[in-house]
């Protein structure tokens, strides 16, 4: 989550061994002198989930085969230095195993059997693998059982890779962070320049697949923790309509604004993934919203011809933070205007400016909320049993749990009362007010709009633990507000770094935007594959 937008708009030491681990001193390194052989030629190399389903039916290769080579891939890559993933699933290859008897058998579950995913470590997995946001608080917690999109992962047939390293608590921690470092996971990088930030909070999801680790990865977002890192490392995201995709068994930060969302190299590759992990949950009544507005198959939208016809409002208030990106967006108009859509320059969402601490008070309130219940659902197990017992664990660990910045985002929270609160109550009809019937929805309507664009963020900036992350612009917070759906691609680069496009609308108009950005990307061409650069090389 970036935690500026919402306030600007409105191996360890031995202390950790009575808890039975331990690891290496956080390590900030930028440089191991191999990089930029890392990325090196790889026979999966930018492979779609329709290529590698086409190698599975034809027999060149299997579901451990490729399981096998992505494994490897991680070995090669991830430990020379982009440090995407936190764990890998010890069961991933009998997993695999047993897909391919079931293909052998005639049983095919659909178009994700046999494919490799990775997804967040704050998303619940009953198996052998830990659920921990990152945090050393959660060291060696195991999950009762399986988060809704997980088990719905696992019925598609594709095989859980493993989990992939994140800001810590999805970045609700402190205002100094720097994005894709955690306690457990240490310091992610961007496969385009390892000295460069991935953005977060799902860095390890962006980066990953952006590196040709897995074929397509899951983040979550409460305020652009999908579509930052995914802009950031040059792939697709989408953070769906809170609703579409259940929430349970996800170490929340806010039940109003948090869900979770594909990320791939392509649109296609994204879309796969949206669809089968859709599903009514009883202990997310939030999905119930979804009901006939929801599809299995989302790839039936993936049109060539997506943005004929088509209003985008342009949001050029969200433009001005860096010339090159600039550019960019004036030269991405006329492949809009060429694919056949109309530019409304500008519009503005009139509300974006009138939260004050409403947004970010909504959210003390419900992390504190959140936390504590998800603590008490792992049952007497658990290494936490409270939000305040995670700070105190933090301060009595503080070197190794908070060596370069604090805890302050928590310790608010924890200051914060209960849920039927006025202070809570208001805040909450005023920022739903204001995002959605008075923001996205009536700038919608006020210019006949099919959806409205803007630049994702600016290019990756160097990875400084000290000072904190410096972003560069950003638009996700009108869709995190209200809860909108929100799809970004890559629009082009700024000295061989990715900036993304933003394409958002009303609730679960997900096909409208799914064919804009598919017709957005084909026109546009495919991206530029990262190198695994020490440094970038500047003229």
């Amino acid at each position: 989550m970036r935690r500026r937008n919402f306030l600007q708009y409105g191996a360890l030491g031995s202390a950790l061994s009575t808890l039975g681990f331990s690891a290496c001193a956080p390590d900030t390194n930028t440089s191991t002198g191999q990089e930029e052989e890392a990325g090196g030629s790889f026979i999966l190399e930018e492979h779609t989930v329709v290529q590698l389903r086409a190698s599975m039916e034809d027999g060149s290769q299997t579901a451990r085969s490729i399981a096998e080579l992505y494994l490897q891939r991680i070995e090669q890559v991830d430990k020379e230095g982009l440090n995407s993933v936190i764990e890998v699933n010890p069961d991933a290859l009998n997993i695999a195993d047993q897909l391919d008897q079931e293909r052998a058998d005639g049983k095919v579950r659909g178009p994700l059997h046999g494919i490799p995913v990775m997804i967040k470590d704050n998303i619940n997995t009953g198996d052998k693998m830990m659920t921990t946001a990152g945090t050393l608080a959660l060291m060696g917690s195991k999950a009762p059982k399986d988060a809704f999109i997980v088990n719905q992962l696992r019925e598609a047939g594709a095989i859980l890779l493993g989990k992939t390293n994140l800001s810590e608590w999805a970045n609700f921690r402190s205002e100094r962070s720097s994005s894709g470092w955690s306690g457990r996971g240490r310091q992610t990088r961007n496969p385009y320049a390892l000295d460069r930030n991935p953005c977060g909070s799902s860095s390890g999801s962006g980066a990953a697949v952006s590196g040709n680790l897995c074929a397509i990865t899951i983040g979550t977002e409460t305020n652009g923790s999908i579509v930052c890192p995914a802009s950031a490392n040059g792939v697709v995201g989408i953070k769906p309509t809170v609703g579409l995709w259940s929430r349970s068994g996800i170490i929340p930060i806010s039940h109003t604004q948090d869900t979770a969302g594909p990320m791939g190299r392509t649109v296609a590759d994204a879309v796969a993934l949206l669809g089968p992990l859709t599903g009514i949950d009883a202990e997310d009544k939030t999905t119930e919203e979804s009901v006939g507005r929801s599809n299995i198959d989302y790839s039936q939208y993936l049109d060539v011809n997506g943005l004929k016809g088509k209003r985008l409002g342009l949001m050029r208030s969200a433009l001005g933070f860096h010339e090159k990106v600039d550019r960019i967006f004036e030269n991405t108009l006329e492949v809009l205007r060429t694919a056949g859509a109309e530019v409304i320059d500008p519009i503005e969402i009139k509300t974006n400016n009138d939260y004050g601490r409403s947004g970010y008070d909504v959210l003390l309130y419900e992390f504190k909320d959140g936390v504590n219940k998800y603590l008490a659902s792992l049952g007497p197990e658990a290494p936490m049993k409270s939000l305040q017992e995670v700070i105190e664990f933090n301060e009595k660990h503080r070197d190794e749990s908070m060596p370069y910045f604090e805890q302050e985002i928590l310790k608010l929270s924890q200051e914060k009362g209960d849920l039927d609160e006025p202070e809570y109550q208001e805040a909450l009809k005023k920022i739903l007010r204001l995002s959605r019937e008075e923001g996205i929805d009536a700038t919608l309507a006020e210019h006949q709009l099919d959806a409205i664009i803007a630049p994702t963020g600016g290019p990756a900036w160097p990875i400084d633990v000290v000072n904190g992350d410096h972003f560069g612009g950003g638009s996700s917070s009108p869709a995190a507000r209200a809860g909108y759906p929100n799809i970004t691609v890559t629009a082009g680069y700024v000295h061989g770094l990715p900036v993304g496009m933003s394409l958002f609308a009303g609730a679960y108009k997900e096909p409208e935007l799914i064919a804009m950005a598919y017709a957005f990307e084909q026109a546009r061409g495919p991206r530029e594959v990262p190198q695994f650069l020490s440094t970038l090389k500047l003229p």
